[in-house]
């Protein structure tokens, strides 16, 4: 009979650790999602200030047709990409992709405002200029986003990767998840959108 005891206590801790492991696991797969889903929102706002500037811009740069389409482009194609990633933040081939898209896109964004500076009229109107502040904001609010988004998925790993958690982490379908880290040295210079 206290076999049998001992082995139902065993098993009943066996359960509540287990119980508490999976709950913790879900709590931060929940926070990096949560996290992912602001870079998501300010995403989503850049993408939608890029065709405004991109209007702004085509009256002053008539000849510079290439580089206005390369920038709608990219951002569609950003965009594009972005909403896969969206399904599953931390994915860690989602990721690679959107850091990809997004490195064109900035790309082109930084092509474009190299091109303004040879044109002062551009660089002098009001509506270029209120949308070269929203989007220098939006700039800062990304980057701070994927601040919060890796610290969450950093928390994240560190507490699958603990013992007794990664016991159960692959059990229970915990993947690995995936930083949103920009990988070119050109990339991690913020664009400049002064005008």
């Amino acid at each position: 009979m206290t076999t049998f005891i001992i082995i139902l206590v065993l098993l009943v801790l066996v359960a509540v650790s287990t119980i508490a492991i999976y709950n913790r696991l879900v709590t931060h797969r929940n926070r990096f999602k949560n996290a992912f889903a602001q870079i998501d929102v300010q995403l989503k706002r850049r993408y939608d200030l890029i065709p405004n500037l991109v209007e702004t811009t085509k009256g002053y740069m008539k000849h510079e047709r290439e580089t206005l389409e390369a920038v709608i482009q990219a951002r569609n194609q950003a965009q594009q990409v972005e909403k896969q990633a969206a399904q599953q933040p931390g994915d860690p081939e989602s990721m690679k992709k959107l850091i990809s898209a997004e490195q064109g896109l900035s790309g082109a964004l930084g092509r474009l405002f190299a091109l303004s500076e040879n044109y002062p009229d551009l660089k002098a109107n009001q509506n270029m200029m209120q949308l070269t502040e929203e989007l220098s904001s939006t700039e800062n609010k990304i980057a701070f986003s994927r601040q919060s988004f890796n610290d969450a998925v950093m928390n994240y790993n560190t507490t699958r990767e603990k013992f007794p958690n990664i016991l159960f982490a692959n059990m229970f379908g915990f993947n690995q998840a995936q930083l949103f880290e920009i990988e070119t040295t050109e990339e991690r210079q913020a664009p400049k959108v002064s005008f």
